[in-house]
């Protein structure tokens, strides 16, 4: 088996708990209007771009109402804002980042988020020196369960894939990471911790 050479964090829900916050925003914006937005829909799309689902025009069907949607979409801002107030990186991704460092190990990012949300929570965190490499959606033509983000970021690292662990929350993650090769470890977070996994390697 190769020695690893690197180590690759997701961010959303990994390094940082976005995901939970994103959820229970949209989740109150659906209960203000008497809907309910399950886990097991939401969970499809935690880890991907979720470009191809639409949380207003879901609402709106499902509530059966005409959405106001420039409404809609400040006051889940700003819910999205207050859970998210405060939150810090969770508990032991530093050290996990420091013992790659002092292990040598090349350490990358891999996310289907845009550039300037991950690189601007990176610098809130005060965690953006740490990456050698950070790909996103802005650098690939498909983002997970696609394994081009990762392709990209060993490529970038200079290591082969099986050569790298990856570290993931989300089914979609694990998968993605799995198609280009690498190992996985999964870390759940509070909303990903129920959803179905497919292959990994630690949990």
């Amino acid at each position: 088996m190769a020695a690893f050479k690197a180590i690759v964090f997701d961010f959303d829900g990994l390094i940082l708990d976005t995901e939970t916050a994103e959820y229970r925003s949209f989740n109150d914006l659906y209960r203000r209007h008497g809907a309910e937005l399950t886990i097991e829909t939401w969970g499809r799309w935690i880890g991907t771009d979720a470009s191809a689902f639409d949380p207003y025009a879901h609402l709106a069907e499902s509530a059966g109402i005409e959405l106001d949607r420039e409404e809609a979409r400040a006051y889940r801002r700003a819910r999205y804002d207050e859970l998210m107030a405060g939150e810090r990186a969770r508990p032991g991704v530093e050290d996990y980042l420091r013992a790659g460092r002092r292990l040598g190990l090349g350490i990358g990012l891999a996310s289907s988020s845009p550039r300037a949300w991950v690189e601007g929570y990176l610098r809130q965190l005060g965690l953006e020196s740490w990456f050698d490499c950070i790909r996103t959606r802005d650098d690939v033509a498909k983002v997970k369960p696609d394994p081009e983000l990762y392709l990209k970021v060993v490529e970038a690292l200079g290591v082969a894939p099986e050569e790298a662990v990856a570290f993931e929350d989300s089914p979609n993650g694990a998968l993605a990471a799995k198609r280009a090769g690498l190992k996985c470890v999964v870390v759940p977070n509070e909303l990903t911790g129920g959803l179905a996994f497919g292959e990994y390697d630690l949990r």
